[in-house]
C-alpha cells in the first residue's frame, strides 16, 4: 500500500474515528506514506525513556506524538462540523482540488 494515493496531507485538520483518542481532532504534523500512518499534533501521546547524552540533552521521560494508522482518521470539515469523506473535482483553471463529500466545500488551502 506504499504507492497508494493519500487523501490526507500535512496541516489538514482530522478527527480520530477509532482507537484510544476516538472523537478528538488535531492538525496533521507529518504523513508517513510508506508506512500508511500520520502524526497528529497532541494526539496519541506516548512516553519514551531517553538516555543522557552529555550536558546538552539530559535523560528522562519524554512525551511525544506517535504515528496513528491513516485508516483511523478522517478529514474534518469546518462547514459540516463533522468528519467527512474526500472527493476530487477539477477547478475552473484545470487544477484538481479536494472537496467535502457531504457539503461540496473545497478542503484545504491549495
Amino acid at each position: 500500500m506504499s504507492a497508494a494515493k493519500r487523501k490526507i496531507k500535512k496541516n489538514d485538520t482530522v478527527m480520530v474515528v477509532a482507537g484510544r483518542d476516538r472523537g478528538k481532532t488535531g492538525k496533521v504534523m507529518r504523513v508517513l506514506s510508506e508506512r500508511g500512518r500520520v502524526v497528529i499534533e497532541r494526539l496519541n501521546v506516548v512516553k519514551r525513556h531517553s538516555k543522557p547524552r552529555g550536558t546538552q540533552s539530559p535523560g528522562g521521560i519524554v512525551e511525544k506524538e506517535a504515528p496513528i494508522d491513516i485508516s483511523n482518521v478522517m478529514i474534518f470539515c469546518d462547514r459540516c462540523n463533522a468528519p467527512v469523506r474526500v472527493g476530487y473535482k477539477t477547478a475552473g483553471d484545470g487544477e484538481k482540488v479536494r472537496i467535502c463529500r457531504r457539503c461540496g466545500e473545497q478542503i484545504g488551502n491549495e
